[in-house]
């Protein structure tokens, strides 16, 4: 069903370079191409669609090739902060929705990029956004997506920043000549701001970290097939709704070192 979207409504949809999982060679970002793919579904006419980075990244053409006429690109070295260019220009040209993936596949992937983007823009942000059902009245309709598929519907006011889910809708197939067709507009901003934090970082391969064992006491086949079989359930967890500030960060603290996350 076609979402009831207001006429002129724009849209900037972020884009970064991305990485295989298996390969490791560079590609476009799922989660990106997502983001991508809900712009042209709700307003293919007011679409933008903007990278900070480098012009002569080759798989910027990939997003181009999903139907794209051109592709912005904010020109700066992957040494500089992308959040003080980004701002400046998402200020300039004020869209009414800025769609971006919930965590780049490369570089910090920290997943904070719409929540710095709408501090600095003061902006609200809708996050792991799965489908934006409609746009009428300087309201959206939009549908999260929940763990184990559930979902919730969230109206928030325009304009608004909004981080894509893996449950939204899967990209389009690239097509090459388009990609290679498209203009890429390279734009320089003039602000030149170190990424502090990951200057001091080393990046190396993940490890694959060891599964906690459940330990059965099984007598019979059948005790034993019951257990192999039987869904994992949660000890439930607790939920803090009345707690201040400082008690609900002491909870998460006190679980990040139980869990050996901090040390």
């Amino acid at each position: 069903m076609q979402p009831n979207i207001d006429a002129g409504l724009r849209i900037t949809a972020l884009v970064s370079v991305g990485k295989h999982p298996s390969s490791g060679r560079a590609r476009r970002a799922d989660q990106d191409a997502r983001a991508v793919e809900m712009g042209l579904r709700i307003a293919p006419q007011g679409l933008e669609v903007v990278h900070a980075g480098s012009s002569d990244e080759a798989v910027l053409r990939d997003y181009a090739g999903m139907g794209l006429a051109a592709l912005k690109v904010i020109q700066q070295s992957a040494e500089l902060d992308a959040v003080p260019a980004l701002s400046e220009y998402l200020s300039e040209e004020t869209p009414d929705i800025i769609l971006t993936g919930v965590r780049a596949e490369s570089g910090e992937s920290s997943g904070m990029m719409a929540y710095l983007l709408g501090e600095k823009l003061g902006l609200p942000v809708v996050s792991r956004v799965a489908e934006i059902r409609s746009v009428a009245n300087g309201h959206a309709e939009v549908l999260q997506a929940l763990p184990r598929g559930q979902r919730r519907a969230v109206r928030v006011c325009l304009p608004f920043i909004a981080s894509v889910d893996s449950a939204a809708a899967a990209p389009r197939q690239s097509a090459y000549g388009p990609g290679m067709r498209a203009k890429l507009q390279p734009e320089e901003r003039g602000i030149e701001i170190p990424d502090a934090v990951r200057s001091l970082w080393q990046e190396s391969p993940a490890r694959k970290r060891p599964k906690r064992l459940k330990v059965v006491k099984a007598k019979t086949a059948a005790d034993r097939f019951k257990a192999a079989t039987a869904k994992a359930t949660g000890d439930g967890g607790t939920v803090m709704r009345n707690e201040t500030a400082a008690e609900k960060a002491q909870a998460i603290f006190d679980l990040l070192v139980e869990e050996g996350v901090l040390r």
